[in-house]
């Protein structure tokens, strides 16, 4: 490890050392009719099992409407999450489970429900508000928003709520952090008793409005975490954001990818599903001398006993 590679905060991996891959298997509102995202029970068990046999041993996972035509609308059913769940721990003896709990609001009861039924080891912790902003290009007035200016609003009482049921619910919170002062927020919530150590972080890089997909902004990002942090990156985008996972391995962060996060392989071709995502990173992973976690590994690495 070179000069300029020495952080203050997370531990940057040795050549050793095993990585965490997590798969976000479908997104919020992405439409199946246009992309091949999983939708119903069924599929999303196929498409974990895909991910985990790639080398994924942790699947982040959003619900949808099972109802004929509206399932590319999002589900706080927790039936609907707990026959995803069951599915895919049915399909996938051990692999880890990690539920979004994303919603626009004060009213988190339908994610709590999810959680209580579904069980999940890990779940998504969103840490910080954000004006969750899009400009599409083009078109006849020029530029526009490409969804109306809508404000994801994570207010530190919602924040201390979601902890506290995962707390118990004896599940791991993933602070997702889309911007540097919610990723700064994590240390004091973890200073003031919310959070408990080591956190887990994610860095999402890519939406227009936060921090962007940039390997150059990796080593700052980091010295900004609690000492001994997990940490990975969600990277949203196009095919760009390929050379972004290299620089994630080479600090010692874990590895994200998925339909989620990206429709696009590296080589600028589009993904049939979660698998060839999964590949393309645990490829990269290698090339930098780490080997992806099996499902066992991961279990014993985020002290979670046996399935």
């Amino acid at each position: 490890m070179s000069s300029t590679d020495q952080v203050h905060g997370a531990v940057p991996a040795s050549a050793s050392d095993k990585v965490l891959v997590t798969c976000a298997l479908t997104g919020v509102l992405t439409d199946p009719a246009q992309h091949p995202v999983p939708v119903s029970v069924a599929e999303m068990a196929a498409e974990a099992r895909r991910a985990a046999d790639a080398g994924a041993s942790v699947v982040h996972l959003h619900f949808r409407d099972p109802r004929p035509g509206q399932g590319h609308l999002p589900s706080w059913d927790p039936e609907v999450a707990g026959a995803v769940a069951d599915a895919i721990r049915a399909a996938c003896p051990g692999l880890i489970l990690n539920f979004s709990t994303g919603v626009v609001g004060r009213d988190i009861a339908g994610p709590v429900a999810c959680l209580e039924r579904g069980r999940p080891e890990m779940a998504a912790l969103n840490a910080g508000s954000l004006n969750y902003l899009k400009v599409r290009e083009g078109g006849r007035g020029g530029p526009g928003w490409a969804w109306p200016p809508m404000l994801f609003d994570n207010p530190v009482p919602k924040v201390e709520a979601f902890a506290g049921h995962m707390k118990r619910l004896g599940i791991i919170p993933e602070c997702e952090c889309f911007d540097t002062g919610i990723l700064r927020s994590v240390d004091l919530f973890r200073r003031v008793g919310m959070l408990a150590d080591p956190v887990h972080i994610s860095l999402v890089m890519g939406v227009q409005s936060g921090m962007p997909a940039r390997a150059s902004w990796l080593p700052l990002l980091v010295e900004e975490m609690p000492p001994a942090a997990e940490w990975q990156a969600i990277l949203i985008g196009r095919a760009d954001i390929w050379p972004v996972p290299q620089r994630v391995a080479e600090l010692g962060g874990h590895l994200r990818t998925g339909l989620e996060d990206t429709f696009y392989l590296p080589d600028g071709g589009k993904a049939a599903g979660n698998g060839p995502l999964v590949e393309a990173l645990v490829r990269i992973a290698r090339s930098v001398g780490r080997e992806p976690m099996s499902i066992e590994e991961a279990r014993a690495h985020l002290k979670l006993g046996p399935a």
